[in-house]
């Protein structure tokens, strides 16, 4: 099937620090050990939602989780308590700024637990886990060379110095990887090296051989920094027994979307970099003859923080931690079936790195073949009620490999992803395989046109601008 014939393209259908200390008798922290649900797996607030077809309404398939969760109902609880005392972190005496300085330095606490850190391992806040990466490449000593293998998230791959970044291709096996990486850091000796690893592909879900790596980088001297964005929300993550020195996570990929990010790890880098954001909350003292920075975490939060963001993020580890079996087999369960639905599908071609039986959280990447990408997205969406990611999923590198992407070929430049995660039912897996069976066999039930904004339904009779929520 030809996708984009004639201008506009179109498819027809043929037919805690000691200054945050306060006396408990103030208020009660809005923290997520009472708010945990009762039941096997906690809830989301968007278990109820339902989005518009062009055939009526369903309830939302969300196959989504992998680019971002929705917010757990102990986050929401927890966020809504705090702010009715909501105020300035670190930057007052009065008693709601006491208060919610407190709970900013206890939320810092539960993600420290959450991530296993050491004793004397900094836990700084950030934005996002892209924001930790540059982070940790502003801190890095002058002369650090940097190994990343090139099926990293662009946010792993792209924040280090060129000069002293060597990329390892592709690895095609667990034993490649292993490899790659003692071959690199043999053949490039310094003082200063970090290994960059995902715990889990954003591509395929696959988990990464890190405890393996990890050995290969400290026997020849290196650091390791984890990439713990598609990790942490599935499986527990602990630095010491994963053996990496530092981790970067998201709250937007752990049921925690306010905005919130962590690099967690060693602090003697850390310490000894120029601050990452200059401003408030980063100095000790500033005169007319200099700046004198604070050391630890504050030194790289300069600003007012994200307090609400950090609570919510300690909600959500709390939350996770509680039912941390209960989440494992669930995707456990959904994924297979997911997986293994998907690869009996005629016309449908799913991808892995290391082989289809290696470990991996709850996602399938694949292609239906004569039919783009970016429409089999559409149609799920329009047609079933289902969000899938289409694309190359802030991994060229890696997709191209995957596919096998040659410029001069005809062939799918990208994939759909299918993530599973709090918010998927049996159900909705049903729902998903019947729809990609229908699209490989028959394509779209209705007419599709390719705007500037991707593929969208001829005609379409929903009306997909609802009231903005303000």
């Amino acid at each position: 099937m030809s996708i984009a014939s004639t201008p506009p393209p179109a498819f027809r259908r043929s037919a805690p620090l000691a200054h945050a200390r306060v006396q408990s008798h103030l208020r009660p922290v809005p923290d997520a050990g009472s708010l945990v649900e009762v039941g096997p797996l906690p809830a989301v607030v968007s278990e109820s939602l339902l989005v518009p077809t062009v055939d009526g309404a369903v309830d939302y398939a969300n196959f989504d989780h992998a680019a971002s969760t929705p917010a757990l109902m102990s986050v929401k609880k927890a966020v809504d308590n705090a702010l009715r005392t909501y105020s300035s972190v670190h930057r007052g005496n009065g008693w709601a700024s006491r208060v919610t300085s407190a709970w900013y330095e206890q939320a810092r606490a539960e993600v420290r637990s959450f991530v296993g850190a050491r004793e004397g391992d900094e836990v700084v806040f950030t934005r996002n886990s892209t924001d930790s990466f540059n982070l940790l490449a502003r801190c890095l000593p002058r002369d650090t060379q940097v190994f990343v293998f090139e099926s990293e998230h662009h946010a792993a791959l792209l924040p280090w110095p060129a000069r002293r970044t060597h990329r390892l291709p592709v690895p095609g096996s667990v034993s490649d990887a292993r490899t790659l990486l003692r071959t690199a850091l043999r053949d490039h000796r310094g003082r200063h090296r970090l290994v960059v690893l995902a715990g889990a592909s954003n591509v395929t879900g696959e988990i990464w051989p890190v405890r393996e790596l990890a050995a290969i980088a400290r026997q020849a001297g290196a650091r390791v920094v984890l990439d713990g964005a598609q990790y942490a929300p599935h499986r527990r993550v602990d630095l010491d027994d994963l053996g990496v020195d530092y981790v970067v996570l998201s709250g937007h990929k752990l049921y925690a979307p306010f905005g919130t990010g962590v690099l967690a790890g060693r602090a003697d880098w850390l310490d000894a970099a120029t601050p990452y954001l200059a401003g408030g909350g980063a100095t000790k003292a500033v005169t007319d003859r200099g700046v004198v920075w604070q050391e630890g975490a504050a030194r790289h939060e300069g600003g007012s923080p994200n307090v609400i963001g950090a609570i919510a993020l300690a909600a959500a580890c709390h939350t996770l931690r509680a039912h941390e079996a209960a989440v494992e087999e669930h995707e456990r369960t959904l994924g297979r079936r997911l997986l293994e639905g998907l690869a009996a599908i005629d016309g449908v071609q799913t991808y892995s790195l290391f082989g289809p039986e290696h470990e991996r959280v709850a996602v399938a990447t694949f292609t239906v073949d004569g039919v783009d990408s970016s429409l089999v997205s559409a149609a799920l969406s329009a047609e079933h009620g289902i969000g899938v990611r289409d694309g190359k999923f802030c991994a060229h590198l890696c997709v191209d490999a995957l596919l096998e992407t040659d410029p001069y070929a005809e062939g799918p430049a990208t994939a759909v992803r299918a993530s599973v995660g709090l918010a998927t039912t049996a159900a909705h897996v049903e729902r998903l395989l019947a729809a990609v069976a229908e699209l490989a066999a028959h394509g779209p039930a209705h007419d599709y046109q390719l705007t500037a904004e991707g593929w969208v339904v001829a005609d379409d009779p929903r009306d997909v601008l609802p009231p903005r929520p303000w």
